[in-house]
């Protein structure tokens, strides 16, 4: 076997993702082992698969046949939180986010690129053509799907790319026939929801997580104000809002001064008051052999997480559904950084923050040189949910 150790042992860990992910395209089946050596991967040898790892510069052990089955048994101890989780097939992955260039860049786009995993960018006009069904994983780039532009207004309204942006979206919203990007935005959001509930992996991050649920709770109620729609915002919004249809969130309360770079106070970017080198949040221990899923979200060679910031930092407490797994907290806050739950047949996930690397990224800061952090937990993550989905028939079972 090819062993490629996860833990402290391993040089490049993002890159090692790509390897994985690049076995499954050569129709190579993966171990994925559970809390072993921090979920390291093992594949059949193969010559190939060894020049990868070369060529990547990922570490890589080769295993006897009769050393792989004593680790396979010393794994499959009841009393060992440990266990393997048969990867079989490469997910075919989405990224939505905007075809025009915006002044930030995407966590998640740029350590696929470094992992080497290919991925295709879909928009408005793909979800709303029905191509999501294409896919097994979506990625929601930094977004903001109550049709409010990120609330940059304040700050940007008179930047040239704020003012293509919004030209764009009125166009993509008119050819479609909505009167307002707010119902563009909400419509989108239902396709994506169509695209969870049928068996999809949704993750998202940053202000793609709070504004989606607050598009679903803000079904059929404006809570736009005149310079994002042309109209006043419903001054009785607060109380028409509806949690149900929610994915996370449950009983939140909008910010309603359209000035304001916050929707509403899931976000504890404005209340926390966290020194940046303090800021950390701890991933929960789940049991491999019991709940594989969240196990798997969590492979890491270290629970402490650093901390980093977004327009959706952190996701207050209270403000969660029973329903929502806190897989990543900083309890000392009362936080979830790092949430996930079903709906339908499908998950999804909700990461905080924006950047892993770049603890207070800025618009139109210069993008995270991942070379210089081939080991970041922050970043693992995020590939975690990437291979996630090569995993289902497993999860279907449990």
């Amino acid at each position: 076997m090819i062993l490629i150790p996860m833990d402290t042992k391993q040089a490049d860990h993002l890159k090692a993702y790509g390897v994985a992910y690049w076995c499954l395209t050569k129709n190579v089946k993966v171990d994925w082992m559970l809390n072993y050596r921090g979920g390291s991967f093992a594949v059949p040898y193969f010559t190939a698969g060894e020049n990868e790892c070369v060529v990547r510069g990922v570490s890589y052990e080769i295993v006897p046949d009769v050393q792989y089955n004593s680790i396979l048994t010393e794994i499959a101890n009841p009393e060992v939180n440990e266990d393997i989780v048969k990867l079989e097939k490469a997910p075919k992955i989405a990224v939505y986010s905007p075809k025009n260039k915006m002044p930030w860049d995407d966590a998640v786009t740029m350590v696929l690129k470094y992992a080497e995993i290919p991925y295709d960018v879909v928009y408005d006009d793909d979800c709303l053509e029905g191509k999501l069904a294409l896919y097994d994983w979506l990625h929601l780039h930094h977004e903001d799907f109550t049709g409010q532009y990120g609330r940059f207004y304040a700050a940007y309204s008179n930047a040239p790319w704020y003012i293509e942006d919004v030209k764009l979206q009125e166009a993509t919203a008119a050819k479609w026939g909505f009167s307002k990007v707010s119902q563009l935005k909400l419509a989108v959001a239902k396709k994506i929801r169509d695209f969870v509930s049928g068996g999809g992996f949704m993750f998202a991050m940053c202000s793609a997580t709070d504004s989606y649920d607050i598009a679903f709770a803000a079904d059929g109620v404006d809570i736009c104000d005149w310079m994002y729609d042309g109209d006043a915002q419903d001054a009785n919004a607060q109380s028409k809002i509806n949690f149900t249809n929610c994915f996370a969130f449950t009983n939140f309360t909008l910010v309603h001064d359209p000035l304001v770079y916050e929707f509403s106070n899931i976000d504890a970017t404005n209340t926390r008051r966290v020194p940046m080198v303090q800021d950390y949040f701890t991933l929960f221990d789940f049991s491999a052999k019991w709940d594989p899923v969240p196990s798997m979200l969590c492979q890491n060679h270290t629970q402490l997480i650093k901390g980093f910031m977004g327009q959706t930092t952190a996701f207050r407490n209270e403000t969660l559904k029973s329903t929502t797994l806190v897989m990543g907290e900083n309890k000392s806050v009362g936080e979830a950084r790092y949430i996930h739950g079903e709906f339908g047949n499908g998950t999804w996930t909700f990461y905080g923050g924006h950047d892993p690397e770049d603890y207070q990224h800025q618009v139109g800061d210069p993008p995270t040189d991942l070379a210089l952090h081939p080991n970041s937990p922050g970043y693992r993550l995020i590939l975690n949910n990437v291979l996630f989905p090569a995993a289902k028939k497993k999860k279907q079972k449990t």
